[in-house]
């Protein structure tokens, strides 16, 4: 029986993909141990165990940013938390680790390295974390979602997705998306949205004020699916043909009706558009450090996307860029096909593979 640990967590986007490749192992191997790797504070302290996963807890130690108190108790701490991530390797018999990045990311390297169990980096993001950074110099394989990706020896395998997303038939799924969200399946479809908590840019963009630019939509011939996030208080006008949701728990019928996108460029928001085929306008959040412009960045020089600034994404810039493609089948239809070139749907399966290469270059007796 093999033992893998995969450790990661703190956001969705290093969770997905690790629950992701968990999915794909426990699915050939029910006989397989996968455990998971986490902080009690990360999301996946609840997300792991709802999918029936057993999660083994790290400390979070965060890297000090500056001289500080913090900072000189870091090498402390993190010896403790490497430590922990030693003791499971031991106690449970790990054969192969497999880091998403995160808080527990970086002592899981380590701590596999002076264990002598190989290990393997996947870097959800065009900007790569710390910890990936790191773990990357040692590691048996390095997989990234995005080319370009600045990691050592790394090579593009694609974000590990959802198993809805993966097998999303959306022509099948069109009559069922549209009843669902009580649209008409034989009009094109705007789906809009900024993430979990919605983007204040986009919905005032398209759902607020006299300028809000539902109305254009709507006048183009299009139906528009708009969600606002679970925080939103923008108020639902009621009528036919613009859907307002705060909250959508079936992407995957969104996508299946989607005829054009526009969103934030997370990281997994960008590697299932493209994945679908679906043109998109992505609107990058502008805080942080610039990883969601570097994301989207692939899928617009491939011509399957295009790109506004989030300080001049307005009503007048959806009516001057957003509802124009619209009106342009051709260029939809060239920005769908180029998404193929970017996106993929086999992230799990190639991350799964670089785990196994791993396992097979351990030594003998190891």
């Amino acid at each position: 029986m093999t033992t893998y640990l995969l450790a990661g967590g703190g956001t969705a986007g290093h969770v997905n993909p690790l629950l992701a490749v968990a999915d794909a192992l426990r699915e050939r191997d029910a006989d397989a141990d996968v455990l998971v790797l986490g902080t009690r504070e990360g999301l996946e302290a609840r997300l792991v165990p709802e999918r029936g996963y057993e999660l083994l807890i790290v400390d979070k130690v965060p890297f000090p940013r500056r001289p500080d108190r913090a900072a000189a108790a870091f090498p402390a701490r993190f010896a403790r938390a490497i430590a922990q991530v030693r003791t499971h390797i031991r106690e449970r018999g790990v054969d192969v680790v497999a880091g998403f990045g995160g808080y527990a990311a970086a002592p899981a390297y380590v701590a596999a390295r002076r264990e002598g169990v190989p290990y393997i980096v996947h870097e959800a993001n065009a900007r790569p974390g710390l910890a990936n950074r790191l773990g990357a110099r040692g590691a048996a394989g390095v997989g990234v979602a995005f080319e370009g990706t600045p990691l050592k020896g790394s090579q593009v395998v694609g974000m590990p997705l959802r198993r809805e997303i993966v097998d999303l038939d959306r022509d099948a799924l069109r009559a069922e998306a549209a009843e669902h969200f009580g649209l008409d399946p034989h009009r094109p479809t705007l789906l809009v949205f900024g993430g979990s908590l919605g983007a204040q840019r986009l919905n005032e963009a398209f759902g607020e004020g006299h300028g809000a630019a539902w109305k254009d939509v709507l006048a183009a011939g299009w139906q528009l699916i708009h969600v606002t996030g679970e925080r939103s208080e923008l108020a639902d006008p009621g009528v036919p043909g613009y859907c307002v949701r705060r909250y959508v728990d079936r992407m995957d019928l969104a996508f299946a009706i989607a005829d054009l996108i526009v969103s934030r460029a997370g990281s997994a928001t960008v590697s299932e558009v493209s994945a679908l085929g679906i043109p998109a306008v992505y609107v990058p959040y502008a805080v942080g450090n610039g990883e969601q412009m570097l994301n989207a960045s692939s899928a617009v020089r491939a011509g399957a996307a295009r790109v506004t600034l989030d300080v001049e994404f307005t009503g007048d810039r959806v009516r001057s860029e957003v509802v124009p493609l619209l009106a342009n089948e051709a260029a939809r239809h060239a920005m769908g096909a180029a998404a193929a070139s970017v996106g993929t749907r086999a992230g799990t399966d190639n991350v799964v593979a670089m785990i196994d290469g791993a396992l097979a270059r351990r030594s003998p007796g190891a």
